[in-house]
Order: C-alpha cells, then sequence, then structure tokens
C-alpha cells in the first residue's frame, strides 16, 4: 500500500484530528513525506463535487464531510437519532457496554460491520462517550453515566453475566485473529 492510502485509512478511522507527528510515528516516515501526502489528499478532496475534505489546521489534520453539505447531513441525523433505537444500535451498545474501554476497530471487528453512523448517533443520543488519548490515534468507547442510568446500574460490571460476557472465548480469538493478520 502506498503512504497516500495508509494515512487516508487511518484519517477515516480515527474520527479526531490527529497531528502530523502522530501520523509521522504511527507510518515511520518523515513529517515532510506527511505533508506531501496531506497536500495530494486535499487535492484529492476538497472539491465542491466530494463530500468529504481534508481538514488541516497548524500542525492537526481530520477527515471530515464537506461543509456545503451540512443541511442535508442535519437531515439524516435528525431522523436518525429520533424514536427507537435500531438493532444495529442496540448491538453496538451491548459490545461497548461489555467490552469497554473499546476501540472502533474492535468493535467493527467483533460486529463486522463499518460501526462509524452507529457510534456517531449513540453519542447524539448522550449513550456513548468518545474518549481520546494524545498518546493513541484511536480514540475508546464507554457508556456514558446517562446510559447506566437508564439500565439502572451505576457500573458496567453489574450487568448480567459481566465477568462471563467481558472476555468471552470467541470475542477474545475473533479479535486475536484481527491482530494476526
Amino acid at each position: 500500500m502506498t503512504l497516500l492510502s495508509k494515512i487516508e485509512s487511518i484519517l477515516f478511522v480515527a474520527s479526531k484530528p490527529l497531528t502530523i507527528v502522530q501520523l509521522a510515528k504511527a507510518l515511520d516516515t518523515s513529517k515532510e513525506h506527511i505533508i506531501e501526502a496531506l497536500d495530494t489528499l486535499v487535492m484529492k478532496y476538497n472539491r465542491e463535487e466530494s463530500g468529504i475534505h481534508i481538514l488541516h489546521e497548524a500542525e492537526s489534520v481530520q477527515m471530515a464531510t464537506n461543509p456545503g453539505n451540512l443541511e442535508a447531513i442535519e437531515g439524516f441525523l435528525k431522523d436518525d437519532v429520533s424514536g427507537e433505537l435500531t438493532k444495529a444500535q442496540l448491538e453496538t451498545l451491548t459490545v461497548i457496554a461489555y467490552r469497554s474501554p473499546v476501540t472502533r476497530a474492535d468493535l467493527e471487528q467483533i460486529r463486522g460491520v463499518n460501526c462509524a453512523v452507529i457510534l456517531r448517533n449513540l453519542m447524539m443520543r448522550g449513550l456513548v462517550e468518545q474518549y481520546d488519548s494524545s498518546d493513541e490515534i484511536l480514540s475508546t468507547y464507554i457508556l456514558t453515566m446517562e446510559a447506566l442510568a437508564a439500565l439502572g446500574i451505576s457500573e458496567t460490571i453489574q450487568l448480567p453475566q459481566y465477568k462471563t460476557l467481558h472476555q468471552h472465548d470467541h470475542i477474545e480469538h475473533a479479535l486475536q485473529q484481527n491482530e494476526q493478520e
């Protein structure tokens, strides 16, 4: 894979601003190579007809939606976060409850599908929180106090069969396979 492809993938999964230094460290390359690749990505995406833009301010960079699509995005999200939770949202919330803190990559490995929109919706509903670490590229997700209160518990270890499901053999095996690939 090319450096450009790797940066693009990392920006996509990170879902938060990253520094050029973080990218250089993660990809074992120089800041200069990262900056060159970012310039190419900006030319590729930051066009009116593109739904994705690369935001670049000072030493931070992030993949985001085209600001011109704000109205469409708000309409979609408004419809998507009202009403009852979908089956996919409930599954995602369950995995977060039993495995937290969990990265989006691990969550997607466990569920087998992309969870970006579902995570965003759960955060907008106030059920999931995203934690960012300056040392790590990937954010982790946990239940909010509001979610715990709605479940009638004060901490996740009070969930039914928490000890058994928190480190279930099938989930551990799936995550280990992903690490080996």
